[in-house]
Parts: C-alpha cells; sequence; structure tokens
C-alpha cells in the first residue's frame, strides 16, 4: 500500500502513485486547520532536534526544513541549522523547536508532521506529508503535482 511518509534518505528508480490529496491547491498556502501551522514537530523529533542543536557549533538558533529539486520522483527534502531567518521565511514554534520554511517551500509542506523514529532498521526523522502525489520506493523524493 502507498504511503504519504518520506523519509530523508537515499534515492531509487521506482515510484509509488499515492491518492492525490481533496483540498485544492490554493488551499494549500495557507496553514492546516487542525493545527494552524504550516509543518508540525512531534515530541520525539523536537527533543532529537534539541540534541543535536546543542551539539552544533556557533548556536543555531533554528531548524530550517525546505523541499528542493532532485531525486526520481523530483522533489526532495532538506533540513539544516540556522542562526537567523531570511526576509521571506515562516517561523513556526513548535515543541520549544523554532521551525524556519522559506516561501517557496510552503505549498509542498503545508499540513507535513515531522517525526522521529527508532526501529530495529535504524533511526531518523520521518516527514508525513498530505501534499504528497508521487513518491519512489525508498521515500527519498516526491511529487506534489
Amino acid at each position: 500500500m502507498a504511503t504519504e511518509a518520506e523519509t530523508v534518505g537515499d534515492s531509487c528508480s521506482t515510484h509509488i502513485e499515492t491518492p492525490k490529496p481533496q483540498e485544492a491547491s490554493a488551499e494549500l498556502q495557507q496553514p492546516t486547520a487542525q493545527s494552524g501551522k504550516v509543518v508540525t514537530i512531534t515530541a520525539p523529533a523536537a527533543e532529537k532536534i534539541k540534541e543535536f542543536m546543542a551539539e552544533e557549533d556557533g548556536n543555531p538558533q533554528f531548524l530550517r526544513i525546505y523541499v528542493q529539486g532532485g531525486g526520481c520522483s523530483g522533489l526532495s527534502y532538506g533540513m539544516g541549522f540556522e542562526k537567523e531567518a531570511e526576509e521571506d521565511d515562516r517561523v513556526i514554534e513548535e515543541n520549544g523547536v523554532k521551525v524556519l520554511v522559506d516561501s517557496m517551500s510552503i505549498d509542498h509542506l503545508n499540513g507535513a508532521n515531522v517525526d522521529y523514529i527508532e526501529s530495529l532498521m535504524g533511526s531518523g526523522f520521518k516527514i508525513n506529508n498530505p501534499n504528497v502525489t508521487k513518491s519512489c520506493s525508498c521515500g527519498s523524493s516526491f511529487s506534489t503535482e
């Protein structure tokens, strides 16, 4: 069964079709009604982000989550730490973590949820994104068409 979850990671060449969201594309520009936020961060993800931030040089203040071109489905996620917000950034505070999302990534990430998963197969951040319409089988790239 197809999943809307994407994991930041490897590349592949197989695509999985996922159901198209029922929301109109114009509605994707607004925060979700449920959370009022473009992106939500679970408590386990927030704890891991804070842990990684504490280990970073330069005292970063923000976690940036973005979408960039790449992968076999056209788009991929990126994450990194920043000291300052840019002029076009949306700043979201969730579970004690300040998240930056640039204006180009907002439509692709609106309503997404970031979690941290630990399992026998490994651990990492998992992005559950309701806007995904197609993804590769390994989950490293996606499309929101």
